[in-house]
């Protein structure tokens, strides 16, 4: 009963997924009940998850499906995350498709697939099964980032994702081929006990391992392996850049984080790798985003620092008592910044997403004071300024280096959060001190702007929740 508990919300999304993609076929049924139908899968996916969180911990059905499965307190985080962005994106869609309008019924069917491969992922422990996760998620990605056929910058995008996806996949599998000749076994487990007994590994092993973390480096988009990021989430269509920026990188983070805690030789060993990687992949990503002019190639360039912030939890982690608390809690505050800022462009962008660069935003807060409001609060977030969740964030991630012995990459953290103010404060600047040139006039549902506000209360509420790190 308590494998069943664990893969309840797993199962809910996929029978809601299954029983989206029947009811497509009947032209009776409207686009709006479609997105209410997933609404409610999500909701209720998200109350298991939260029944459930903490009091299951453990191998999942370890005989019957031999321990490829686990179940913690880290994954049902990651799960109520990727549910919550679930959620909300079908929010911003509703709203989204009724002024653009090449939205289908079976958009929201391959969104939840897209769940389900996420969820799959972060429970994954074991190689082949996560890169069958991996894949499930990936597939429903590359469609929706592609759904606006007459998109030629979408069309770009997917072919961009495509290649990014295959390099992703070509990497893990080479990577998990030779951890298997190295091994004998691709369960985390059974890789841990050989290295417990073999600390210096074999060829085999330090190799695949690479490829591993390669392909994981592909998928969160951290630094050299960011190519053609940023347009991809600029084709994308607004609340799609949204859902990919959030719910895919929980997943990833989730079971990258699972990979390096198998051991503490293989944590160790790749601990310089990771530095230099963070280190990179912050400033480089702060360099991309200060020369941007288009406010969804921005936020795709802070999504790489944030990146980086992340991979600098990583360094830090101990393998000996791994929580994933400071992982998780990032994550969560993460994704509420970032769905918040995307839910409010669904809605503010316009008919074909017309408003798109800082300077299109000007004077919002004269004409819509309440959205301005809302998106500063989401900017300083993501900024890390107190007392939101962004900052504690931060501190969190900044506190554990620290403690792991990483005072550089601690300092050198803080540097890069105080180089994000300016592309951040931009915007702020853009919305309160400039004259309105335009009534900044909406339509589309009140679902979007609902979504908005409950997201800018969650980046307060978020922010007083406690962790022990």
């Amino acid at each position: 009963m308590n494998d069943f508990l664990s893969l309840l919300p797993l199962l809910t999304i996929c029978s809601g997924a299954i029983l989206l993609m029947i009811m497509s076929a009947f032209e009776k049924l409207r686009l709006e009940t479609a997105s209410y139908i997933s609404l409610g899968f999500f909701a209720v996916a998200f109350f298991i998850q939260l029944l459930v969180f903490g009091i299951l911990d453990g191998p999942i059905f370890e005989s019957l499906f031999n321990g490829m499965l686990v179940s913690s307190s880290f994954t049902s985080t990651a799960g109520l995350v990727i549910l919550a962005c679930g959620f909300f994106t079908s929010l911003n869609t509703n709203s989204y498709f009724r002024i653009n309008v090449f939205g289908t019924l079976e958009f929201y069917a391959i969104m939840m697939f897209g769940v389900c491969g996420m969820l799959l992922l972060t429970m994954a422990h074991e190689l082949i099964t996560a890169f069958i996760a991996i894949e499930i998620m990936s597939l429903a990605i590359y469609i929706l980032v592609g759904y606006d056929r007459a998109s030629v910058t979408g069309t770009e995008a997917i072919l961009k994702y495509l290649m990014l996806g295959a390099f992703a996949g070509a990497f893990f599998t080479m990577g998990t081929a030779l951890v298997f000749g190295g091994v004998g076994s691709t369960k985390f487990v059974a890789i841990g006990k050989y290295l417990a007994s073999n600390p210096a590994g074999t060829p085999l092993l330090i190799g695949g391992a690479f490829f591993i973390l390669v392909a994981f480096c592909f998928k969160v988009a951290a630094f050299p392996f960011h190519a053609w990021v940023v347009d991809v989430y600029d084709g994308a269509a607004t609340p799609v850049t949204g859902f990919m920026a959030t719910a895919l990188k929980a997943a990833v983070f989730t079971v990258f984080a699972n990979f390096l805690a198998i051991n503490t030789n293989l944590h160790g060993s790749w601990t310089t790798f990771l530095f230099y990687v963070a280190v990179l992949t912050m400033f480089g990503g702060n360099l991309i985003a200060i020369g941007q002019n288009n406010l969804k190639r921005m936020l795709a360039a802070s999504g790489i620092v944030h990146s980086g912030y992340l991979l600098i939890a990583l360094v830090a982690i101990s393998s000996e008592n791994f929580t994933g608390s400071v992982i998780g809690y990032y994550l969560a505050a993460y994704a509420a910044g970032t769905l918040g800022i995307f839910a409010a462009l669904s809605y503010l962008g316009g008919e074909g997403e017309k408003r798109v660069t800082f300077d299109d935003f000007k004077g919002l807060a004269k004409v819509r004071p309440y959205s301005a409001a809302a998106i500063t609060i989401f900017l300083l977030s993501m900024a890390g300024i107190p007392p939101t969740a962004g900052f504690m964030g931060k501190f969190y991630i900044i506190t554990s280096a620290i403690s792991a012995g990483q005072v550089a990459l601690a300092v050198l953290g803080v540097v890069s959060s105080i180089l994000s103010m300016w592309y951040y404060l931009r915007l702020i600047i853009a919305m309160y001190f400039h004259e309105a040139e335009e009534a900044f006039e909406t339509r589309g549902s009140i679902f979007a702007t609902a979504g908005t506000f409950v997201l800018a209360i969650c980046v307060f509420a978020i922010g007083i929740y406690p962790i022990v790190i």
